[in-house]
């Protein structure tokens, strides 16, 4: 699936710099372009990326201090100079853009829906958000921020892939240990999932394509991604179990958005050798998933890759209504409270077109 990336804010930029990290060194080429968009002219200096300083005038370089008001002010003032700078990256080769962003931070909350909404005015392709939530930790401002941005971003995108950093944060580590680890098992599964139809070893029985990615994403709303591997026999009949248990694996103990299991639609993709990816396995673990999501649209394929290893990563589409995402909702509502925001928290929450969602 070919792509561009537009990295919004501090952990957004970071997470673009590590996607194209990835892709570059599994030699995928499936980003075909990336851009790093922030307020805060050091966060921008520490990239290996293309990068546009947003709100000068107001902020002079010095970020917008968490205020995601003032982050959709400076990007909204900006609009015309970031798109300019996507002038030639966006070309007929690509088939989707992601705009990557923390929702808890400032710029990234504030700025992500402002850009998605400017580039669905211009492209006709799809325009998805990758959004990262804040852990329970981090701070009021920060959830509350998330909860304001993303029910803006996901009304304005086809559809929001969501990672919540409490699902892959180990006890122990510190918070800069925590946040490369995160960012590191980000840019590996969000990195095959963009790999997906660009097979670069071998050639599979039945390889997914980047249109079934797409059609999984078609419902909009929240997506989620799971992802496991294990070691896998030489020969695919002794791996029939290696794929069903990754499988069981990668949505009860790996998936991005705990708890998500209900969706509205599903993608399997089984990475590895091709002589080693079981058609019965795949098959039994595609029919695991359809009971397990409650969907009757799961769709399942391989991606072929030159490795001693199998791997399921899975992609669930309109997951928003899952007990994680009403508990960080509810979450959110409070933290804007303990802001003491001037807004009535109440109001902020109702009268858009996500409540539905909840």
């Amino acid at each position: 699936m070919k792509v561009v990336l537009i990295g919004i804010g501090q952990a957004g930029g970071k997470l673009t710099q590590k996607l194209v990290e990835f892709d570059a060194n599994m030699d995928f080429n499936a980003i075909q372009g990336a851009l790093a968009v922030n307020s805060a002219k050091t966060d921008l200096q520490s990239l290996d990326l293309d990068t546009v300083l947003v709100g000068q005038e107001r902020v002079k370089g010095h970020g917008v201090g968490g205020d995601n008001e003032l982050g959709a002010e400076v990007m909204q003032s900006d609009a015309g100079e970031v798109m300019s700078a996507l002038d030639g990256r966006i070309t007929a080769k690509a088939e989707a853009i992601f705009v990557v962003a923390g929702l808890g931070g400032g710029t990234g909350s504030g700025g992500a829906p402002v850009l998605v909404h400017e580039l669905q005015r211009i492209y006709e392709m799809p325009v998805y958000a990758l959004g990262i939530l804040p852990g329970r930790g981090e701070g009021s401002m920060y959830q509350a921020n998330a909860g304001r941005s993303l029910k803006t971003v996901v009304r304005e995108a086809d559809a929001t892939l969501l990672i919540d950093n409490d699902a892959w944060h180990e006890s122990g580590q510190s918070v800069g240990e925590a946040f490369d680890a995160i960012n590191q098992q980000i840019a590996q599964r969000v990195g095959i999932l963009l790999a997906s139809g660009e097979a670069v070893e071998g050639v599979g029985e039945s390889v997914v394509d980047s249109s079934e990615v797409i059609n999984t994403l078609r419902s909009g709303g929240i997506a989620a991604l799971g992802y496991a591997s294990a070691g896998a026999s030489e020969e695919s009949g002794e791996n029939i179990n290696t794929v069903t248990s990754n499988t069981r694996q990668a949505i009860l103990s790996n998936l991005s958005v705990p708890k998500a299991t209900d969706a509205d639609s599903a993608l399997l993709v089984v990475a590895g050798d091709s002589d080693r990816i079981p058609r019965k396995g795949v098959e039994k673990a595609r029919k695991w998933l359809e009971g397990e999501t409650g969907s009757l649209q799961v769709r399942g394929g391989d991606f072929p890759l030159d490795s001693d290893r199998l791997a399921s990563l899975i992609l669930l589409g309109g997951v928003e209504r899952s007990p994680r995402m009403k508990e960080f909702m509810e979450r959110a509502k409070e933290a804007n409270q303990q802001e003491e925001r001037k807004e009535d928290p109440a109001e902020m929450f109702q009268n858009d077109e996500l409540d539905n969602l909840f």
